[in-house]
């Protein structure tokens, strides 16, 4: 065993790892595991994985049972993105696998670090559509960064080093590691290398002086730039050099989707979210701009709506992205940087200066002041927009905040300002309904100092509802808003704006008495449908010790603004009758 294993083990505290003694597959996993830092597990046994769990039983480990595999997924997805560490995840052979891939595709899609784990059928049954039998690595190869089928357990120690390396390293990203029942089972002497080499895996990638020089020269001559930061600010954990970097520069930052939190939404400098639903600042920001600087973004079509050539028509585009596959993807770039955003930031940092943005800066506060997010109250009608702003107000946008996909997904965009990184987590590519609930279990169990709400509708909440066992059993204590309207909100807005109000299929009125749901678990359930009743029961919420559901009935017919229609450009905005 090496020193940095020795130590490893001493600094954490973790059980005595006996190298060269002769153990199962299923052992040599936990140990591998165990070397990685892995503390939580999220999972859920079957036959080809019972090795796997056997050797769990009394282990290390702290394993959280979830009530479906996708729970399972989501929620060390969660965890991932609330700590910057790869998330662990084990499911059986066949469904058990297959319920997996939908939160393998998310993950892939955010660029998240995990780990999935799966048991097979023993090695002389695959191919014979024995019991259970699927080919989970055929079937992942498209939505993983990479998919290991492991034939012999001497091969296991190797491929999970890699597996942990590849996830985190680079663009992260999921990977698969498929054991056979045959392999759990088979004995060899421990060991696990200290290094990693796989040849062709360009994991860290420095970007070279020349492009970081011409990054720099691209800016200095700027009038009306702007920063649009993605992601890949926040894997990298580059929000401090963003900050010190928009600050010392004085341009104003945009943040995409996945990109809140990265930079603090309270700033003077802060333009929020653009796109079909960002405002309108941030919108005549990327159409008005001379230099746009993309850092780590994937300049995607609900930004660009699709129409590349018409979008940021003024400017020149400055993109820095880990992945060369990104750079000149969707939108033609006058300046490429290959290489991790935060090391170029860093090194860009004490040779920039400051623009002559001033009065740009001036212009984009007044566009603030002028067409600030807005909507209409009515009376005691508690609208969901209202919600958002008491979620973010009760919490001074402190807390992590996770959603599920859909029209409450755009409002706490919108409205929820978040100050820090990894306090927003919600599925932005795939666009995964079920996934809010689950993802702010695993979040909250990183973070348990931490205020952690999960921002779901009526829909999406029950396709992952039956994790509130968990936060039951656990005492995790979550914070439900069920943003209710009754229906299925986003597609009823597309609907009504572009199909002529035939809303076919989108009735959730025969949705079950959600308080009475959570009280089923044993969890803490309330119901507002005024403002004044809001603001009682969600700071009744906020005191409640443990997990609570609050269900919130919104207006039923209020729609999501602004909004840019697909195949429109950003010009043609439509702000609402709000």
């Amino acid at each position: 065993m090496s020193v940095e294993m020795a130590e490893m083990q001493r600094k954490n505290s973790i059980p005595p790892i006996q190298f060269g003694e002769e153990v199962t597959g299923a052992e040599t996993l936990l140990r591998c595991l165990l070397l990685e830092e892995v503390e939580y597990i999220f999972g859920y046994p079957g036959g080809a994985v019972l090795p796997i769990y056997d050797s769990l039983y009394g282990s290390y480990f702290k394993h959280i049972l979830t009530r479906h595999e996708q729970g399972a997924i989501h929620a060390a997805d969660g965890y991932a993105r609330a700590t910057g560490k790869p998330g662990v995840c084990i499911a059986t052979s066949g469904p058990g696998a297959t319920n997996l891939v939908t939160g393998i595709a998310t993950a892939q899609m955010d660029s998240v670090p995990l780990v999935c784990i799966t048991g097979n059928v023993a090695q002389s049954l695959i191919g014979t559509d024995a019991f259970q039998e699927a080919n989970i690595t055929g079937i992942t190869v498209p939505i993983t960064k990479h998919s290991y089928f492991v034939r012999d357990v001497r091969d296991l120690p190797r491929i999970v080093k890699e597996a942990f390396h590849i996830a985190t390293t680079g663009r992260p990203g999921p990977v698969l590691i498929d054991i056979p029942k045959d392999v759990a089972n088979a004995i060899a002497p421990f060991t696990y290398p200290d290094q990693v080499e796989i040849r062709g895996y360009r994991a860290e990638v420095v970007p070279e002086d020349e492009e970081v020089q011409k990054f720099i020269d691209a800016i200095k001559s700027a009038k009306r730039p702007v920063i649009m930061a993605g992601g890949g600010i926040i894997a990298a954990s580059a929000d401090k050099e963003l900050l010190a970097f928009a600050e010392k520069t004085r341009i104003p930052v945009i943040n995409t989707f996945m990109g809140l939190g990265g930079f603090p939404g309270t700033h003077e400098l802060s333009l929020g979210m653009p796109g079909m639903h960002g405002n309108f600042t941030a919108n005549q920001a990327l159409l008005n701009a001379d230099c746009v600087i993309g850092l780590g973004v994937r300049f995607d079509d609900r930004i660009t709506m699709g129409r590349t050539k018409e979008f940021a028509p003024n400017a020149r585009i400055v993109h820095v992205d880990i992945d060369p596959a990104e750079l000149g993807k969707n939108v033609s770039t006058a300046v490429t940087v290959t290489g991790d955003v935060k090391n170029t930031l860093e090194r860009a940092i004490p040779l920039v200066t400051a623009c002559e943005s001033e009065a740009w800066i001036k212009q984009l506060k007044d566009w603030q002041q002028k067409q600030p997010y807005k909507y209409k109250t009515d009376g005691d009608t508690l609208k969901p927009q209202a919600v958002i702003e008491l979620l973010y107000t009760s919490t001074d946008g402190e807390a992590i905040v996770t959603t599920d996909v859909g029209q409450h997904q755009m409002w706490t965009a919108q409205y929820y300002k978040f100050k820090n990184a990894r306090s927003f987590i919600s599925s932005g590519g795939l666009g995964t309904m079920g996934f809010g609930f689950p993802a702010a279990i695993g979040a909250q169990i990183a973070h348990p100092e931490r205020t952690t709400i999960a921002v779901v509708g009526d829909g999406g909440f029950q396709m992952t509802n039956q994790e509130l066992a968990i936060v039951s059993q656990y005492n995790i204590p979550v914070k439900v808003a069920i943003v209710n309207n009754q229906c299925l909100g986003m597609v009823r807005q597309w609907q009504e704006l572009f199909y002529d109000n035939r809303y076919s299929q989108i009735d959730l009125t025969c949705s079950p008495d959600f308080v009475k749901l959570a009280e089923a678990y044993g969890v803490k359930g309330l119901r507002a449908s005024t403002p004044q009743e809001a603001e009682a029961v969600w700071a009744e919420a906020l005191a409640h010790d443990g997990p609570v559901v609050v269900d919130f009935r919104v207006a039923q017919g209020e729609n999501v603004y602004p909004m840019v229609a697909a195949g429109d450009t950003l010009d043609q905005m439509e702000l609402g009758e709000e």
